[in-house]
């Protein structure tokens, strides 16, 4: 996020760096003067329009450098951001408007700017900083007030770790509201780096995503486990990315034999687990060996100034760059917990264990855990075991509720192109590594791609109504 400490970064590398690229997003280039010439253009456009002095604003935005500049303004003019998920209805954007206060909307499509009122809002006042959303599936996204000195500390331990600065290019894969941005976009910037910028419209293109990489200019890569499998999918064996430093997964598990693959396209590059949460940021950090052995892969050890506790299987964290609470207070008491000690742990709802090297792994989310037939049962237990399938591509679980069982389980599969996968070969599999409580009663085989929320993750809510119309 951009705080006080990062404009004043960030106006320096403008001065001695004047030249060096700051964006790249397709064919354009945009240095560090001039993305610091928009941004003070930009800074006029919105101190002569319609918010008031120090007035919260939701900015609506596609990426691009001119939705990185309009951040960089509204809060050099001392406003606080609102960055909800562009995909978000208009009912839900005016909503979590009006509950941090906005009055207004500024919507940008990399291009045109517009402004208009938020129904029923009002102008609060607040203190300069970002508004990131949770990326819950369903209801209405809870607001998370990042901490103006967690969020500089997080971009100094970015900087450091995976050596940002000039010469290098992060790519940004992740949409702008996600808090991957942090490192990809914020961080980076603040180390006077480059930032390849990848088109919403185009994020899920891996031929796309090939070209940019193939310019052979990126040295960092931050993504979920979608974007490493459009690659793989796109690129010929044999064929790989040597400019490329390190290579981060987040945002869900990264399936075993994606990360094989993964690591092929990559061959100079560190791997890296990355664990955290919007509230709390990163937390957890694994780098991964060579010949690392099969196995759900940890997400290792607590990175240097992190706690860390294990209750009941649920993991709580307590990091330098969390959030001190939902913007809602009566929402927060749930999730953070406040020790004897005083120190502030949040409830992440992931389930984890200590392997035989003490390295933490995760199991799954306490909200993915049912019941069927009074068993307990883990979704994404039961989805690992048939993405190990060679001849699955992607797959997820869902429960849908039962009278008499509890719950019935249901998989929407993709097989890999030409495997001529059935069901019946997918149950025996099913039964060969699961309890039968854990094999799912249907099966459903689907050719295209299965729907992602703007965070990578798979969109289980437009899946569910047809789960529960074949029960």
């Amino acid at each position: 996020m951009p705080t006080a400490s990062f404009l004043e970064s960030f106006v320096t590398w403008s001065r001695v760096r004047p030249l060096a690229p700051a964006l790249r997003w397709g064919e354009r280039s945009v240095t560090y003067r001039e993305l610091a010439e928009e941004v003070r253009r930009l800074r006029e456009w919105v101190a002569a329009g319609p918010l008031p002095p120090g007035g919260p604003v939701c900015v609506l935005a596609r990426k691009s450098p001119k939705a990185i500049a309009l951040v960089l303004a509204c809060l050099g003019e001392g406003h606080r951001v609102l960055l909800p998920p562009r995909d978000l209805g208009r009912s839900t954007v005016d909503e979590l408007s009006a509950r941090s206060a906005c009055g207004h909307v500024i919507e940008t499509d990399g291009a045109e700017l517009w402004v208009r009122a938020v129904p029923g809002g009002h102008e609060g006042a607040a203190e300069p900083g970002l508004l990131l959303t949770t990326s819950g599936s369903t209801g209405v996204p809870k607001i998370v007030p990042l901490s103006t000195g967690g969020v500089d500390r997080f971009l100094a331990w970015a900087r450091t770790r995976f050596g940002l600065g000039p010469g290098g290019t992060t790519l940004s894969y992740a949409p702008l509201n996600f808090d991957l941005s942090l490192l990809d976009v914020w961080a980076s910037l603040s180390a006077g780096g480059a930032v390849e910028l990848v088109d919403a419209d185009q994020a899920i293109d891996g031929r796309h995503l090939r070209s940019v990489l193939e310019r052979g200019e990126i040295t960092v890569v931050q993504a979920v486990p979608l974007c490493y499998r459009l690659l793989a999918d796109a690129v010929a064996p044999g064929t790989g990315f040597p400019s490329v430093r390190h290579v981060i997964f987040t945002g869900e598990a990264m399936p075993e034999r994606l990360l094989a693959r993964t690591r092929s396209l990559f061959p100079a590059a560190t791997s890296y687990n990355l664990y955290g949460c919007t509230e709390t940021n990163d937390s957890f950090l694994y780098e991964v060996p060579p010949g690392d052995p099969p196995g759900p892969l940890p997400i290792g050890h607590p990175i240097a100034g992190v706690e860390t506790r294990i209750v009941a299987g649920e993991l709580w964290v307590s990091t330098p760059f969390q959030a001190e609470g939902y913007l809602d207070p009566g929402l927060t008491g749930d999730r953070w917990v406040t020790a004897p000690d005083g120190t502030r742990f949040f409830r992440t709802g992931d389930l984890v264990h200590r392997d035989e090297r003490g390295r933490v792994v995760l199991t799954g989310r306490a909200d993915f855990q049912v019941k069927v037939r009074g068993v307990r049962t883990s979704l994404p237990e039961v989805e690992r075991v048939i993405e190990a399938h060679p001849d699955v591509a992607e797959a997820v679980v869902l429960a849908v509720p039962d009278d008499l069982a509890g719950h019935r389980l249901h998989a929407v599969v993709r097989p890999t192109p030409d495997s001529g996968l059935h069901s019946l070969e997918l149950r025996r599999h099913c039964a060969a590594h699961l309890a039968r409580t854990a094999i799912p009663d249907h099966i459903d085989l689907v050719g295209t791609p299965l729907p992602r929320t703007s965070t990578g993750k798979v969109d289980r809510s437009r899946l569910l109504p047809t789960a529960q119309g074949r029960t």
